[in-house]
């Protein structure tokens, strides 16, 4: 089969199996969109196919286009990649847990190395981006820099809430929202008319749908959805639409396929007009070197984007060496891969199988023709 072909097969099989309800996938190759689709249902109930100008809410794939704000702000000296974040939010001065002193900087924030988390039960009220909250900047993060820190920064790795701290740095140095910086730095300049803290025409918003059996559910708010691993992520769709909230760099924005495909493509050819060469180069290496990394994935590491492939043989992927990828928990993946010139972007309503389940490999194999073993 073909490219088109495989791919066909691998989306039609996700939705005729139930686990996808819709979703828009673009692939390019060299800059040339060579796959293009939109299947399953926008709507379910009310039978409205998917579309590719569908607005999804866009989770973790927020986090390199702020990332990307953030760096364009370093390269006019506006930000300092070696400055501590209490420089810029004299509130944010966590401690470890012995209660000694820390300085976290703005390269730990960019790497997921500052010693913050994502789960944090001894105080609920703190909000990480997904949930609803009428707390600004401010009073979440004061409340989170409460909250011991989980080791030295620099030292590890983990998954955090560093990037919606980042944003309120970008947002503060910009001086207005996060909304207005990613629009003056990213979204702006490339014609990404659609993506950022607003929805720009509601009727275009995908309804999110969670995980279910024997298909899956429209989603409530708020609402629970828990992987096969055993791990919760809790939702409010509403969220996006509560202008009281703090705009979450780390999972706030929302966006089309065709936005972040500019956005993914202009970092895989240098970074024009946004970013200069030598900026995305740095950020597409590994830039936390051999920091242990909790639920290590084999053969990665992490740059300042996303995951850092190091090792395919190890991951076990078609994938060449140099891919970088993430993907955003509402259902989304992406790649892009420079040494192939492939950029995938993978947007579906369905959490989490969009982007934790089997549908993202399933659809890189289909890219790479690699057969099932």
């Amino acid at each position: 089969m073909d490219l088109q072909a495989r791919l066909d097969a691998a989306v039609e099989s996700a939705i005729a199996r139930n686990k996808i309800v819709g979703a828009v996938l673009l692939v390019a190759r060299h800059g040339e969109v060579v796959y293009r689709r939109a299947a399953g249902y926008f709507d379910r109930e009310a039978k409205r196919p998917m579309g590719d100008r569908a607005i999804f809410r866009l989770a973790s794939v927020t986090k390199p286009l702020v990332a990307a704000t953030a760096l364009a702000q370093v390269e006019r000296g506006l930000l300092g990649l070696d400055n501590s974040v209490s420089d810029y939010l004299p509130y944010f001065r966590p401690r470890l847990a012995d209660g000694s002193e820390a300085t976290i900087r703005i390269r730990h924030l960019l790497t997921h190395t500052a010693g913050l988390g994502y789960d944090y039960p001894s105080d609920p009220l703190i909000n990480t981006g997904l949930t609803n909250t009428d707390f600004g900047f401010e009073e979440n993060f004061t409340r989170l820099a409460a909250q011991p820190l989980l080791f030295t920064p620099g030292s590890r790795w983990e998954y955090s809430v560093a990037i919606d701290v980042l944003g309120a740095i970008v947002a503060g140095v910009h001086g207005s929202t996060l909304h207005d910086a990613l629009a003056h730095y990213v979204t702006g300049p490339l014609g990404m008319k659609d993506t950022g803290f607003a929805v720009t025409d509601t009727s275009r918003l995908a309804p999110p749908y969670a995980d279910a059996t024997p298909e899956p559910l429209r989603m409530p708010d708020p609402h629970t959805v828990t992987n096969d691993k055993g791990d919760s992520t809790s939702f409010s769709p509403g969220r996006i639409f509560n202008r009281r909230a703090f705009q979450s760099g780390g999972a706030g924005a929302v966006g089309t396929a065709d936005d972040l495909l500019a956005f993914f493509e202009a970092i895989r050819t240098g970074g024009g007009p946004i970013l200069l060469n030598d900026t995305v180069a740095q950020a597409v290496q590994n830039q936390i070197g051999d920091a242990p990394r909790k639920d290590e994935d084999a053969g990665r590491r992490f740059g300042w984007f996303g995951s850092v492939l190091v090792d395919p043989r190890l991951a076990d992927t078609p994938q060449g060496a140099g891919t970088i990828d993430w993907g955003g928990i509402y259902g989304h993946s992406w790649f892009i891969d420079p040494v192939a010139g492939l950029t995938m972007v993978s947007l579906t309503n369905t959490a989490v199988e969009g982007c934790t389940g089997n549908y993202p490999t399933e659809l890189i194999d289909a890219i790479y023709d690699r057969q099932p073993d």
